[in-house]
Parts: structure tokens; C-alpha cells; sequence
């Protein structure tokens, strides 16, 4: 046998051998959903300082609509966002007053006041439209729309990020693209916003690293987790009642890559998703750190395929109770 051969052989073997290895750790190291709140997680403070019980995503809805705002340490950045959604919000109810919201800061154990300026509104527009669910630790982006989530009351359910770089009226684009939808099947259907159409312009003023890194990561998510999707990353999305029961009862990933995840479980449960093209502006002031965020939502991309198959994370077919 020559050497050549040999050497095929040997790398063969290596491949094998990397290859159990990954599946070993990605099996060990899988995290189990933690679910349990704080007692002081359960509840919110009204507008006189009175302390009240969340609602369940398992109940049924009473609000047309809730929002729901993650935010780590944006005392400065979230007062613009939240001016205009609140005044978007307000003048829609005035035009059609049956319409009903209710928007939920999550503040993901921030160290600055961004509780304290998210109470403000409160004050101002009462705990029935805006609530405050403050985590006693820090959870990662994912673990802090999920917890909102969880405790919404809306018959539809925006995810908005506390940047403000979606133009928020764009909402009704979210809700053409989920009402298009047809069928939905036991109303089950999510529609997701797209900065697809701005990608050549951004690509200008990256460098050719960045984009490298950028291309890279779509691969990365085509390859392992998500087809038919091309920008699963932006904060913009709205779900059916029954859509985020069923996605976000069985989301695992806290941080970054949480968005791939649950567009992963949305396709392994077959939920039509529309993807739509909303207005985006970077804002100064990302927490994410340009190398390891992507290399970090890499790893995770990887693992999130192999732990599901793998058994170490399964879809639940009957959602938790959260305690």
C-alpha cells in the first residue's frame, strides 16, 4: 500500500475521531432550559408602586398586541425607541380604539437605570400598556425576549430591540407579511423583518474582513440550522399567540444565535414564516463585539444542529410551565 494511500487512511480515521469527538461535547456540554423566575421576576410594579402578577403566555390573549423590548444596560438608547413606539402605539389606538397593547421592557440584569427610566413610562402611560420585568441576572438577549415573551397577553407578539434601528411603523409591514400568510395551519405563523435589501450598501463601508465574517456566518446558518431565510438575525419579528408558544417553549440559546434557533424550530415544526424588508439604521452603542460575537454565534450554530440531533435538546411538543 503506498504512502499516499496511507495518508488518506490516516486522515480518514482523524475526521472520525474529531468528528465523535464534537458530537461528545456538544451532547455533554448541552445546557437544559431554565425556565424558573425569581419571585420578583413574577411581577411588575404599577404606576403607584404596587407590585402585580405577570399573565402567562398559556392563558388566553387579552391585548391585540404586545411588545416586547430586551434591554441590557440601554438607559441612553431606549428613551428615543420607546418615544416612538409609544407615540405609534397611542395615535393607533386613538385612530381605531379597539385596538389594545401592552409593551414589556425585559431588563436583562442591566447595571445602569434602565429599569428606572423604562418605570418612568409607566408612570406616564400606566402598568396596563407598559410593564417592566426586571431579571435578577444577566440571561443573554434570548433568555430575555423569551421571559417576556412568556408572560405576554397580545394575540400577536412583536420582538423589538430597545436600539430603536428598525423604524417601529414598520410593524405594519410585519403584519401584511403574517396576514399574507395562507394557510395557517391551527394559526400558527411568524413574520420576520429583512435588511436584506441593504446588505450591498453595508458591504461598501465594511471592511473586507467584516464581510468576510458576515458571508461566513450565512453559511455557517444555511448549512446547519435554516433554508429560505436570509437574514435571520434582525430584531424585528412578530409571531402569532400559538406560533411563539411553540417556538420559544422549546428555545435552548440564550445569547446571540437564540433568532436561528427558533427559526430552526419553527421550520422542524413546519410554521410558515414570511420574510419582509423593513427600514434599519445602525445605532452607535451594539453590545456585540465584532470577532468573538460571530465566532461565538459560530460554535453555537454548530451545536445547536448537532444537540438536536444528537437528542441532547428536544422539541417540546407540550410547552413548559415556567415556575
Amino acid at each position: 500500500m503506498g504512502f499516499p494511500c496511507v495518508l488518506v487512511q490516516d486522515l480518514v480515521a482523524l475526521a472520525v475521531v474529531v468528528l465523535i469527538v464534537v458530537f461528545v461535547i456538544a451532547h455533554v456540554t448541552a445546557s437544559v432550559m431554565d425556565l424558573t423566575r425569581h419571585d420578583k421576576e413574577k411581577c411588575f410594579l404599577t404606576a403607584t408602586g404596587e407590585r402585580e402578577l405577570f399573565s402567562s403566555l398559556r392563558e388566553p390573549h387579552s391585548r391585540e398586541l404586545t411588545v416586547v423590548i430586551p434591554a441590557y444596560n440601554e438607559e441612553h438608547r431606549m428613551p428615543v425607541m420607546l418615544d416612538e413606539a409609544m407615540e405609534y402605539l397611542e395615535n393607533r389606538q386613538k385612530r381605531n380604539p379597539s385596538f389594545s397593547y401592552e409593551v414589556i421592557v425585559v431588563d436583562d440584569g442591566s447595571t445602569d437605570k434602565t429599569t428606572e427610566v423604562a418605570l418612568k413610562y409607566t408612570k406616564k402611560y400606566g402598568a396596563d400598556k407598559l410593564r417592566v420585568l426586571t431579571l435578577m441576572r444577566n440571561r443573554g438577549k434570548g433568555g430575555a425576549v423569551r421571559m417576556g415573551t412568556l408572560s405576554s397577553r397580545g394575540k400577536v407578539i412583536l420582538m423589538a430591540d430597545a436600539d430603536g434601528a428598525t423604524k417601529f411603523a414598520d410593524i405594519e409591514k410585519l403584519e401584511a407579511g403574517l396576514h399574507n400568510i395562507d394557510p395557517k395551519p391551527e394559526n400558527v405563523a411568524i413574520s420576520c423583518g429583512s435588511r436584506v435589501h441593504l446588505e450591498k450598501e453595508s458591504v461598501a463601508h465594511r471592511s473586507v474582513f467584516r464581510t468576510f465574517l458576515m458571508y461566513g456566518f450565512h453559511f455557517l446558518v444555511w448549512f446547519f440550522c435554516v433554508r429560505g431565510i436570509k437574514d435571520t438575525q434582525c430584531g424585528f419579528k412578530l409571531f402569532t399567540r400559538e406560533a411563539a408558544l411553540k417556538t420559544f417553549s422549546s428555545l435552548h440559546v440564550e445569547r446571540w444565535a437564540f433568532d436561528v434557533e427558533l427559526l430552526y424550530i419553527a421550520q422542524c415544526f413546519r410554521i410558515p414564516i414570511a420574510e419582509v424588508a423593513v427600514t434599519w439604521t445602525e445605532i452607535d452603542g451594539s453590545k456585540l463585539v465584532p470577532i468573538w460575537s460571530w465566532l461565538e454565534m459560530g460554535c453555537d450554530l454548530v451545536f445547536i444542529r448537532l444537540r438536536y440531533i444528537t437528542g441532547a435538546w428536544r422539541l417540546e411538543t407540550s410547552p413548559q410551565k415556567t415556575d
